[in-house]
């Protein structure tokens, strides 16, 4: 399937492909309204002419779009009606989120009038669908029974991206205005003046033919029990064998390699350019030529001199758009294999046997043509990003603050590469030779792809997309940090539950209290329950990372206070009583019904201290005056210096706290230790 851009009246066609993360494509910006089309089909094929059985639920694979703000579906002939309906989801440019499944309605008659010029050239359609900046979509087709629903011919999904008119005031950063392709890079090879070529022995200039549409491949014969460090020594011997013996002009080779992989410079004249050699008879013209120093009837080439062989093909042939794997028809100026004037169809890697009546390249080397074209002809492999530097990867995204660096590796020798382009959102940023593994990039801050295009010496390319969410902004803390009392021990202790809200539109990556402990929390968690020092001021410290890195602390400063019995006023009959049981080592009881004892404090947050017991009653509870509840201090168990009942206000005030005593029968019984409450 694929997808149609409208983009300033030109059409451009995007493959929809893979919806993972791994298949994004950049997004499109324009400064006029553009338009993309997605055909709502079953299998990916025209819809003319077919149905499609989508039973409600049933989804066509969400994908990622260019930008787009609008969606709604049309359709070929305005007069034919949809049957059924067509369910759409977006998912936010901003924050990556998807919407809930939302209907495109569609029961209004196409209002065009007939004859007219809106009516000419009109298409079926559904109301449009405002859905806001938005970069992919996911359909459904259903009608509503679960069985077989008619598409109308040419259904599709329109999605249109308003444009931005004042974008077209903004200046394109210069970094990205002017991006130089690095030149083609040049075989690492030992010149002419390294190996010490005799230019006195070349009387007249180089002559070029047109281009180079095949590479032959030979050996020079001999032995192979040479020294590389003697090779230079060869090919001085062969330019003096070639010129002196065979009367030559120069070297007849345009490149030589040694059995260790070095590479020479053969005959003068450039070795970007297409030099005329003197090498295989009839075929000159239009081919270039290695040969290897040493014989190889039987002994097998090594490795690192096949990759030599493939490189120097890429190279040569990859200049002018020649496959190394292909073929190619060429005429024969005359051998004796060919006539002159005849025609040989030739593997744009040859051996010289094949186009004359000789051994060589030898059988050896000649039996691994086959693989030093494909190595010649292969695509980059194996391109992926391995890191990058300044950013976090959660999930499929890598998460960053601005400045990235991506490092990427390929399978493909290096010396088989030419360049790697690095795209941000389409545009070309930067083209960097075929040494380099990583760019540094500066991005502004929203969703971006990051395209690393690596081009191999004989043009072929491969491609591999990252996802790259750029955030400047700190999480924002939208509640608290909120500190309340809750029930529990108050054994030298204050129980407490600390309470906030945060979120970031790129997503949290952690969420720590940073005091009065160090505690790594779940980043959906939005409270947490401690225990802190009676009578001591405790800070309570937040900080939240999102997925970029950006940080943001808050804080709060609460005091727990303990208040005795003994301050409470009074009414009714009470006892006190001593045990180390109690706060302080005192308690009242009240024994009969009504007693009461009240609390007055300024504070945000309060709790009632007492001891249940198997013999405790009820009491009732008011704040300011008013009825707060009732609370059973009963329990199996004797349970001292317990903090029962709480209540919390949104900022601290003066509150009054009274208990009353309900006395009830088998239970009379009320042990009250003090108020707690936070300042």
């Amino acid at each position: 399937m694929s997808t149609t851009v409208a983009l300033s009246g030109t059409l451009v066609v995007l493959s929809s492909g893979d919806p993972s993360t791994t298949g994004i494509r950049a997004a499109l910006t324009a400064t006029e309204p553009t338009l993309q089309t997605v055909a709502l089909t079953a299998d990916g094929s025209s819809p003319t002419g077919r149905t499609f059985s989508a039973p409600a639920g049933r989804a066509m694979a969400p994908r990622t779009t260019g930008r787009f703000a609008l969606v709604g579906a049309t359709w070929t002939d305005p007069a034919r009606r949809l049957t059924g309906t067509v369910q759409v989801r977006t998912r936010s440019a901003a924050d990556g989120t998807w919407t809930p499944w939302q209907t495109l309605e569609a029961d209004a008659p196409n209002p065009a009038e007939p004859g007219s010029a809106d009516a000419r050239g009109a298409r079926g359609s559904t109301d449009p669908l405002w859905v806001g900046p938005s970069d992919g979509v996911e359909a459904r087709v259903a009608d509503g029974s679960g069985g077989t629903a008619a598409l109308p011919p040419g259904l599709r999904l329109d999605l249109i991206d308003p444009g931005d008119p004042a974008a077209a005031e903004v200046p394109v950063p210069k970094a990205y205005a002017e991006v130089e392709e690095p030149p083609r890079p040049v075989p690492d090879l030992v010149s002419r003046a390294r190996w010490g070529a005799n230019e006195r022995l070349v009387e007249n200039a180089p002559e070029y033919t047109t281009d180079v549409q095949v590479l032959f491949v030979h050996h020079t014969a001999g032995t192979n029990s040479y020294s590389c460090a003697d090779s230079p020594a060869i090919v001085r011997s062969i330019q003096a064998y070639h010129v002196k013996s065979k009367h030559w002009n120069d070297i007849g080779y345009n490149f030589l390699v040694d059995k260790c992989g070095t590479l020479f410079e053969g005959r003068g004249g450039g070795i970007t350019r297409p030099v005329l050699g003197a090498h295989t008879l009839g075929f000159n013209a239009r081919s270039s030529a290695i040969a290897v120093l040493g014989n190889y009837m039987s002994r097998d080439v090594p490795a690192r001199v096949r990759t030599v062989i493939a490189q120097v093909a890429a190279y040569k042939l990859g200049a002018y758009g020649n496959p190394p794997a292909g073929r190619v028809s060429l005429i024969s100026s005359g051998s004796d294999r060919y006539a002159r004037g005849s025609r040989a169809v030739l593997n744009r890697v040859s051996g010289h046997r094949d186009t004359g009546r000789t051994e060589c390249p030898g059988d050896a080397l000649y039996g691994r043509l086959g693989a030093i074209r494909s190595l010649a002809a292969a695509g980059p492999s194996g391109l992926a990003v391995t890191k990058i530097n300044g950013a976090v990867r959660i999930g499929g995204t890598w998460f960053t603050r601005g400045a990235v660096r991506p490092y990427w590796q390929v399978g493909t020798p290096g010396t088989l590469m030419h360049r790697y382009d690095v795209y941000v959102d389409g545009d070309l940023t930067a083209s960097v030779p075929a040494t380099e593994r990583q760019q540094l990039l500066r991005l502004e801050p929203g969703r971006h792809t990051v395209r690393v295009r690596a081009v191999a010496l004989n043009g072929r390319v491969a491609v591999t997309d990252t996802l790259v969410y750029a955030d400047q902004t700190l999480p924002e803390f939208t509640g608290g940090p909120t500190v309340t009392l809750r029930p529990g021990s108050l054994d030298g202790i204050v129980p407490v539950r600390l309470r906030w809200a945060v979120r970031d539109a790129g997503g949290l990556r952690t969420v720590r209290l940073t005091t009065p402990a160090t505690v790594g929390l779940p980043i959906t968690a939005t409270s947490w329950a401690g225990s802190v020092r009676p009578g001591a001021a405790t800070t309570y410290g937040l900080r939240a990372t999102d997925r970029a890195g950006n940080a943001r602390s808050v804080a709060a400063v609460r005091t727990p206070v303990l208040v005795s019995e003994a301050r409470a006023e009074r009414q009714g009959t009470w006892r006190a009583i001593g045990s180390p049981a109690y706060l302080g080592g005192s308690a009242l009881r009240a024994t009969t019904a009504g007693a009461a004892l009240s609390w007055s404090f300024t504070g945000r947050s309060a709790a009632l201290a007492v001891s249940r017991t198997a013999v405790s009653g009820r009491i009732r509870v008011y704040v300011d005056g008013k009825p707060a509840g009732i609370v059973d201090l009963r329990s199996p168990d004797a349970l001292h210096r317990r903090a029962v009942w709480t209540r919390s206000w949104t900022a601290a005030g003066p509150h009054t706290v009274r208990i009353v005593a309900e006395g009830t029968a088998g239970r009379p019984g009320v042990i009250s230790d003090g108020l707690v409450y936070l300042k």
